[in-house]
């Protein structure tokens, strides 16, 4: 049977349901309000069950505060210190030992733990600590860990624990009842305001008059919720109040300051007031607390579209976590909550917060979830999930993961891969410290990587230069300011781990350049500075910005390390880059975009060479086509300019003039056509061929037509052609050549040639009577005749009348019809 220490706590009634279900059953969802003790009474009414035999418990919580808080407060209820039987790790510090057999971790470290361990041979159950919250990490963990259940570990418990009861898809994935313990509150009268703030801007004087009156008409600790550490220190600084313990509570405080506020009240100690984050509204419990100020907003990460980044963004609280934080009030005795919006804000929030999942930048899940599901050998459709993530920021991820190196073009995960998914980092920079050769190049890395995990050091100062170099400086020698001590030695602390994990000293000299390194964490954040100095455009699409006066405002490359995107993107941290050291880096991830084009004006085919990377073009010149590459341009444009292009000479006019007759007069119907929209369609039999060794259209120009287009019909069809329409015709040993492309083919010859003839010219037989055109000594058309027997008879004398007195030394015989061309 279960044992527990001898307290009183809400959840206490349900635990024999719980022990008893999980003797038969592997998994369980247990639903039970704020403050209710599941966190602290769960994990040790477990701790005996059969199943758990001599394995552990490990309990996940999705804050570091929430970690160290849950096993500090197990191990006072255990009377013992912290690290024996029960232990904590998070990624800043641990509390652990060979006795310990519950262990509290936050959902990221366990994560990796997974990776390196995935049977999880020591586990016997995971609790899954406030699941309703719905982080990136918690559906993770939920996944893999229900996906090894299925598979490998059947025997393994899966507990998941909420503070509201809509968990209908998690159940749908658990395959398991929900137990709800039912906790009756104390009353709690809520009051809200008249009005809605007018900008959030307003929002830490509002909760500064709010808190001040509160505290002087009611009794008990105050807990107000403001979105950010921002305003809770604004707030802080607005408040004057009498025997007052002022305490802030968010995530970035060192863990003794968290500690201040979370240690039990008691009668001595004056009244406390917490202005608290998120993290207060349910895995954390303020002792003492009898008024609630809620204003009603918090930071939640969202992707944006444009950037494909996720950021802290500021925004109304769901109807659920109202509940939830207004629950604190009433856990000790009567409560008042003050809600800073109106009753019809009330009606219009959402019921609850999406999930992560749907908001977030999911490079890191894509990476955990392919290295998952190459170790077990499964797709990753296999894994569930209560909400399933969309497809194109998947796309986006698996996009930023082949650039990165850690998955290849196909979607597998590469041997560096794996090592960026264990290394426990963000893929990002846990790429940039793998990439690191040198001692000096890590230490730079780690360096980088330790900032970026935090806010920026000197982001109030103004103006604050976006050199990132100017932040090692920050770092490697304590600040003299008090507030910022506090960050300095958070983020001292992750450079210390990371240098670790590198295994270089902690007192290791970094490199001079940090250019590659944060290249190689953001690709796709190269910037490219265009016309407008201070502006710049992304390898990954978009635009960044920063001041004008900014010393870097006119370099010709950056690499950016962080960006705030707000109305627009503004670059925070970079540093110039030269595109000869990025050589070997951009080769291995760039390509060669190639346009090849025809210039109308010089004739030339030339080839537009652009390198590329991303969507940024750094290098862009043009080449002279050689002939392979040439003449598929040309002959497209030929193809499509086929009567502008070619040089349509009169020899192959009158070639097209013959066929056409040929083929409506006589029998060529079966023969190839040698129409316009016949020949553009099969330019590849008669044109492609005579284009070999071309390379500009001046050469184009100069194909005799006429004899490609012979070559095409071929030599039987063009004897036949030549027999039947013969391209000219004897006129007293003349050889004159025939116009086929007028109405009546027309035989253009002075009028001397046709001395002689008696009866008028013929062709195709004698089937077509040519019509003969007379020309004067000066080659003008004198007469047109198709019977030139009549015209001597009738028409002639007039002519030689008229050409005897133009041209009186050339032979003008009275009957031509029997005189030669000269004079007997």
């Amino acid at each position: 049977m279960y044992s527990i220490p001898n307290i009183s706590l809400p959840i206490q009634s349900t635990l024999p349901k719980l022990y008893d279900y999980l003797n038969q059953h592997p998994n369980v969802i247990l639903v039970a309000p704020p403050g209710t003790g599941k966190t602290s009474l769960v994990p040790l009414s477990l701790q005996d069950a059969q199943w758990v035999q001599s394995k552990k418990l490990i309990m996940l919580e999705p804050r570091r505060i929430a970690t160290r808080a849950a096993a500090r407060q197990m191990a006072h209820l255990s009377n013992e210190e912290v690290g024996k039987t029960i232990g904590y790790r998070t990624r800043m510090d641990k509390a652990i030992s060979a006795q310990t057999k519950i262990e509290v971790v936050t959902q990221g470290l366990f994560l990796r733990r997974l990776l390196n361990n995935p049977l999880l041979d020591d586990v016997a159950g995971i609790i899954f600590d406030e699941i309703h919250e719905r982080s990136l990490d918690a559906d993770l963990c939920l996944g893999l860990c229900r996906n090894l259940q299925a598979n490998l570990r059947p025997d393994l418990r899966l507990i998941a624990m909420s503070a509201t009861p809509s968990l209908t898809n998690l159940q749908k994935i658990l395959h398991c009842d929900i137990i709800e313990s039912k906790t009756d509150y104390y009353p709690i009268t809520t009051h809200h305001r008249k009005r809605d703030l007018t900008h959030i801007r307003d929002l830490s004087s509002v909760m500064a008059a709010q808190i001040t009156e509160a505290y002087h008409s009611e009794k008990g600790n105050i807990l107000a919720f403001l979105p950010g550490a921002g305003e809770i220190h604004k707030t802080i600084n607005l408040l004057s109040l009498p025997n007052a313990e002022i305490l802030p509570l968010y995530g970035d405080l060192p863990a003794t300051e968290q500690d201040k506020a979370l240690r039990p009240a008691s009668d001595q100690t004056p009244r406390r007031i917490v202005l608290a984050t998120s993290i207060a509204e349910t895995s954390l419990t303020v002792p003492g607390v009898r008024i609630v100020i809620d204003g009603g907003y918090r930071r939640m990460p969202q992707l944006n579209a444009d950037t494909g980044l996720t950021r802290l963004q500021t925004q109304r609280i769901s109807k659920a976590a109202a509940t939830q934080r207004a629950g604190r009030a009433g856990r000790e005795g009567e409560g008042v909550v003050y809600k800073l919006w109106t009753q019809a804000t009330e009606r219009s929030l959402p019921l609850h917060d999406r999930p992560e999942i749907l908001e977030a930048e999911l490079s890191e899940f894509l990476l955990v979830c392919q290295t998952w599901s190459d170790i077990m050998g499964i797709e990753i459709s296999d894994i569930p999930f209560p909400d399933k993530p969309s497809l194109g920021v998947m796309e986006a991820a698996k996009e930023l993961l082949i650039l990165l190196g850690c998955l290849d073009h196909k979607g597998h995960i590469t041997k560096f891969g794996h090592k960026v998914a264990q290394f426990g980092a963000h893929p990002r920079l846990a790429c940039m410290m793998l990439s690191a050769r040198s001692n000096e190049e890590k230490a730079l890395a780690a360096d980088i990587a330790s900032l970026l995990e935090e806010r920026d050091p000197l982001r109030h100062e103004e103006p604050a230069s976006v050199d990132i170099k100017l932040r090692f400086a920050w770092l490697h020698q304590p600040p003299i300011s008090r507030n910022d001590q506090g960050l300095w030695h958070r983020i001292r602390k992750i450079n210390q781990d990371y240098r670790k994990r590198l295994q270089i000293s902690a007192m290791q000299p970094p490199a001079i350049d940090p250019a590659l390194l944060i290249c190689a964490a953001f690709p796709d954040r190269l910037a490219q500075r265009r016309s407008e100095i201070g502006s710049f455009r992304l390898a990954g699409g978009g635009a960044a910005h920063l001041s004008p006066q900014d010393p870097f405002a006119k370099e010709g490359l950056l690499a950016v390390a962080s960006v705030h995107v707000h109305k627009r993107t503004n670059i925070c941290l970079a540093f110039p880059v030269k595109i000869q050291a990025l050589s070997s880096f951009i080769e291995q991830r760039s390509e060669i975009e190639q346009e090849t084009t025809l210039d109308t004006n010089s004739g030339k085919v030339i080839i537009r060479e652009r390198l590329k990377f991303g969507r940024l073009t750094l290098q862009d010149r043009n080449i002279i086509a050689s002939t392979k590459e040439a003449i598929p341009v040309l002959f497209s444009y030929i193809k499509n300019n086929l009567s502008k292009t070619l040089n349509w000479d009169e020899q192959s006019k009158q070639l097209l003039a013959r066929y056409q007759i040929a083929q409506s007069q006589f029998s060529f119907e079966s023969l190839p056509d040698l129409s316009e929209k016949a020949l553009i369609e099969n330019c590849e039999a008669w044109l492609l061929p005579w284009m070999n060794g071309l390379t500009c259209l001046n050469e184009v120009k100069q194909l005799n037509v006429a004899d490609m287009l012979e070559a095409y019909l071929g030599y039987t069809v063009c004897k036949d052609l030549n027999q039947l329409l013969p391209k000219a015709i004897s006129l007293n040993n003349h050889k004159i050549y025939i116009d086929y492309t007028q109405a009546v083919p027309v035989v253009s010859a002075p009028a001397k040639y046709f001395f002689g003839l008696n009866t008028t010219p013929t062709i195709a037989k004698g089937k077509i009577a040519l019509q003969c055109c007379l020309l004067s000594p000066a080659n003008r058309p004198q007469a047109i005749t198709s019977d030139l027997q009549r015209f001597w008879h009738e028409g002639w004398k007039d002519m030689r009348k008229d050409m005897k007195g133009r041209y009186p030394k050339h032979h003008w015989p009275e009957n031509p019809a029997i005189a030669s061309e000269h004079k007997s």
